[in-house]
């Protein structure tokens, strides 16, 4: 499928600064219905939040009227949310870095990605597939909403701020 080279860089513009301003917006707002789109805490799972909506959010917007181009674009968001737990925790955990430049970097590079690759590598989808991509995407939005209100005891979801990983915010 075709996408003008012009509304695929303004929309990964506009889905970037969504992401970055959803990133603050549970400090802004804390009830139930902002954690589940608003990173709850510096962990590597939150981060995950400010990939996937505004992704989502821009492949609707980029497909609509398009009929089946949706698909591919959901295939990739779990991807561009394991690359950047997979990015963080190598950077974080193993490597023990703690500048938040790199993290933005991660972000910034994830994003480009995730328009670049639906739109390389998209070809019509059999209906096998197009049940698989809602299946896996919804599996992760409920991956998100789960994990935020019980995060399991692990190193994905630990708070980083008290490592000293990122500025903690002020309230």
């Amino acid at each position: 499928m075709y996408y003008g080279k012009r509304s695929l860089i303004l929309t990964c513009l506009a889905a970037m600064l969504a992401g970055t301003l959803l990133h603050f917006v549970y400090s802004w707002f804390p009830c139930a219905v902002t954690a589940l789109f608003s990173p709850i805490n510096e962990s590597l799972w939150e981060h995950t939040k400010i990939i996937f909506w505004p992704y989502l959010a821009a492949a609707l917007v980029l497909n609509r009227g398009r009929p089946g181009g949706i698909y591919p674009w959901l295939l990739t968001a779990p991807v561009l949310c394991i690359l950047m737990l997979t990015a963080g925790y190598l950077y974080h955990i193993p490597l023990g870095g703690e500048a938040m430049w790199v993290d933005i970097a991660i972000y910034v590079v994830v994003m480009v990605l995730g328009f670049g690759l639906p739109t390389t590598f998209s070809q019509p989808m059999g209906g096998g597939m197009k049940i698989f991509s809602v299946l896996v995407s919804l599996a992760l939005a409920l991956m998100i909403a789960l994990f935020t209100l019980y995060p399991p005891d692990h190193i994905l979801f630990a708070d980083l701020s008290a490592a000293g990983a990122w500025l903690p915010l002020p309230c």
